[in-house]
């Protein structure tokens, strides 16, 4: 792609970030909203899930996630994901928010062997973990993006979706990007490698990273979308690639 095209393609991207292959409707409110945590269950909630981290426990971890969670893990894969993480030494939870769906979330500060970290857990009225974030904002956009088709590629979804923005990660559950992921591949092949990263456009609100992945059957250019906190909020699939 000329430099000219991929920079009208970055502004527009950029500028529509709402209008993406993954920005799906909100599902509808149901009338009945489970009653929410209190601020000392969802304290020890939080405690328990970073408990099985620590003791890189892939079992107990997968039997504290959601339900929708659990449909695109398992005790081996999160097992995998916790060999890969650096020790977790000790936490500290900053605070606890309520939202109108009756989760909570709860903001904490991770201490490991490689320096602190903060992260917010989203747990639902039966203590489960129901979506994570962690403060991505010392890493290059890059390394974001590509750590992101990384964990696809491998089927780590949840992986995947703790690098999305909360907002999006409410619109996406593990099982949608999972289904998107097996539909382009419907369409390319099967994944083989990532060939090329670049950050294709960057400004004060956010940057544009254009991942070039090849598969079996086309070469395609996947363009992620981050804020300035090295969040993703917009991806796009493009339907076309590069036939090889």
């Amino acid at each position: 792609m000329k430099r000219s095209a991929m920079a009208k393609a970055a502004a527009a991207l950029l500028a529509c970030t709402a209008i993406t292959p993954f920005t799906l409707p909100a599902a509808a409110q149901s009338s009945r909203v489970a009653r929410p945590l209190s601020e000392a269950a969802a304290q020890q909630a939080a405690d328990q899930i970073l408990e099985a981290v620590r003791q890189r426990d892939g079992a107990l971890r997968y039997s504290q996630f959601s339900k929708a969670l659990q449909t695109t893990s398992s005790p081996s894969m999160v097992q995998g994901t916790l060999d890969q993480l650096p020790q977790l030494e000790s936490w500290t939870i900053q605070s606890v928010r309520t939202g109108l769906s009756g989760n909570s979330s709860v903001e904490v500060l991770l201490q490991s062997e490689n320096g602190s970290r903060e992260a917010t857990l989203v747990i639902n009225p039966q203590g489960r973990l129901v979506a994570q974030l962690f403060n991505v904002s010392d890493k290059d956009s890059t390394k974001v993006a590509r750590a992101f088709i990384d964990a696809v590629s491998d089927g780590q979804f949840i992986s995947a979706r703790s690098l999305l923005a909360l907002d999006l990660q409410k619109e996406i559950s593990p099982q949608k990007l999972q289904n998107k992921w097996l539909r382009l591949q419907q369409t390319t092949g099967n994944f083989q490698a990532i060939e090329k990263v670049m950050e294709a456009e960057h400004g004060s609100n956010g940057s544009l990273v254009l991942v070039t992945v090849r598969f079996n059957r086309t070469t395609d250019n996947i363009f992620v979308i981050l804020n300035p906190a090295g969040q993703i909020t917009g991806l796009d699939f493009p339907i076309d690639g590069a036939v090889r």
